[in-house]
């Protein structure tokens, strides 16, 4: 057994296949979220803004690990294709998941901020912010199917 031979134990397809599983239930919890946070800057009732704060934070608990699960398997892959590294379009996919991980935290912010009913944000500004991950989406998928450059 070499030295790396470790990183080859899990197939590459079976990671590939775990990363993209991992990364669906992250992005459902991101897509939801924010929507979550919407009704919550319009709700006006307690019973209701409760109810709503408690989704959002059982949401936002489930999906953190989803977060941590679909990083292992794409650096295993990494691990396993360090050419990759050399390649324009995976420094694009790096730089946006960064920028996917950091929205990930502004949302536990932002909770955080609602459970203390500090929110200073309305609803039209939730709607916004509910689309950057729609673009990353977007644009990571692309990148990781078309390698283009």
């Amino acid at each position: 057994m070499t030295d790396a031979s470790w990183l080859y134990i899990i197939s590459y397809p079976m990671l590939k296949a775990f990363h993209i599983i991992f990364f669906t239930c992250w992005f459902a919890g991101l897509f939801y979220l924010p929507r979550i946070f919407v009704n919550l800057s319009m709700v006006s009732e307690p019973a209701t803004y409760q109810h709503l704060l408690t989704m959002a934070n059982k949401l936002y608990r489930f999906i953190t690990p989803f977060l941590f699960l679909t990083a292992i398997p794409g650096i295993w892959m990494l691990l396993q294709s360090p050419s990759w590294l050399k390649m324009g379009w995976l420094h694009v996919k790096l730089t946006l998941v960064v920028l996917l991980i950091v929205y990930h935290f502004i949302c536990g912010h932002y909770l955080k901020k609602f459970k203390l009913q500090n929110s200073t944000k309305g609803h039209v500004y939730y709607r916004w912010f509910n689309e950057f991950p729609v673009i990353i989406l977007f644009s990571v998928v692309i990148l990781a199917i078309t390698k283009a450059f």
